[in-house]
């Protein structure tokens, strides 16, 4: 399993917008990809529904889970990104 933490990007954290942006480019990936917060359950990041459930504001600690690195890199790349800009 690769993973990757990194912290949230976007200025008001993951909601509806990245949490789209996101989920949407983990479903093109074709594996399953999860995220995390320190301590919680990790939940499938093909949902936007269920990204927005973690909470993670801007500057928490996101951990980007999945059997493949690069859609480990690619979901940890937009999770970085302030996707409300």
């Amino acid at each position: 399993m690769h993973t990757k933490t990194v912290i949230v990007g976007s200025s008001i954290g993951l909601h509806a917008r990245p949490a789209a942006v996101i989920s949407e480019a983990a479903v093109k990936a074709g594996v399953p990809v999860t995220l995390s917060v320190d301590g919680g359950e990790p939940v499938d990041a093909g949902s936007a529904l269920m990204i927005m459930t973690l909470g993670a504001g801007n500057g928490a600690q996101v951990t980007v889970a999945s059997e493949d690195e690069a859609a480990v890199n690619e979901i940890a790349a937009l999770v970085q990104q302030d996707l409300d800009a």
